[in-house]
């Protein structure tokens, strides 16, 4: 029988609590669900009034693995969607996950959270910049470190103030707050700042995507600025070997990284790392330090 746990005032069937998902270190779903019912209070500000996309891996990383955009078969009424048109459905909607019952149930299918830089309520219109930093075997997070230090320093020169995690998988994510700015124009940017960063260190950096450049050096991917793409949620768990997750890091963690294991964070490291720190991307939400492109 599958439990029924109520959530602020909503019934949710849990199943499958034993399940192991990771294998490598005997993750079960139970524990997937506690860490996100405990990291709720950092993670759901992230998600607020972004229209989710869904990657799934039901049967742990080493099953069927597939995203969507669609509200899964089964949605209950009181999660919340908003309409994000396609050119292949204009009528198209989005889960947007605005509370904890509704993250509770998007966990229990076992999901990485992904969300696009701009809010339900201004599609299309960013606020704010991010670039995926995605390391060419042998270049791993250490090389990225270099990368995103240099990144920020050229973004500090058009006034830009950038704040880092891990991506929970090789590499690192940079994000911007921006004065809401349309998509275009921010993705613009991007690709000129990733353009100018192969060209100062050509033999660490490459900005296109093609995998016959990218040995030993960092794709700066700055493609997840296009309206229609989305980045890992802060925060989120990745359907890795290990339950690593998108984890916020200082720049003085990024400075004093020798060592790819220096950054890596599995599930039981984030209430720690919160309860040290807070939340280190809380920043994005005070518009005061959203800055403008020049």
């Amino acid at each position: 029988m599958t439990p029924i746990t109520e959530v602020e005032g909503r019934r949710l069937p849990l199943s499958n609590l034993d399940k192991v998902l990771y294998p490598a270190t005997g993750t079960t779903k139970g524990e997937l669900l506690h860490y996100y019912a405990i990291t709720a209070g950092v993670l759901l500000p992230h998600l607020h009034l972004r229209p989710v996309s869904f990657l799934r891996y039901p049967d742990g990383p080493d099953g069927q693995l597939f995203f969507t955009k669609n509200p899964p078969p089964g949605t209950p009424d009181w999660v919340m969607t908003a309409p994000v048109p396609r050119s292949d459905d204009p009528s198209a909607r989005q889960v947007v996950i605005q509370d904890l019952p509704s993250l509770m149930w998007a966990a229990n299918l076992v999901v990485e959270f992904h969300t696009p830089q701009w809010r339900s309520d201004a599609p299309a219109v960013a606020d704010r910049l991010v670039f995926d930093l995605d390391p060419g075997s042998p270049a791993t997070v250490v090389e990225c470190c270099r990368v995103a230090l240099r990144l920020r320093e050229r973004l500090a020169e058009d006034g830009l103030v950038a704040y880092v995690k891990t991506s929970g998988a090789k590499g690192l994510h940079l994000l911007v707050p921006l004065v809401p700015t349309p998509s275009e124009e921010v993705s613009a940017y991007a690709r000129r700042l990733a353009v100018e960063a192969e060209a100062e260190l050509p033999s660490l950096v490459v900005h296109r995507m093609a995998k016959k450049l990218r040995p030993g050096k960092v794709f700066v991917d700055h493609s997840q600025n296009a309206a229609a793409k989305t980045t890992a949620t802060p925060y989120t768990l990745r359907a890795r070997r290990t339950p690593a997750v998108s984890t916020p890091v200082t720049w003085e963690e990024v400075e004093a990284c020798t060592d790819p294991g220096q950054l890596v964070f599995l599930l039981e490291d984030v209430a720690p790392r919160v309860g040290m720190y807070g939340d280190l991307l809380a920043p994005l939400f005070d518009t005061r330090g959203a800055g403008s492109l020049p």
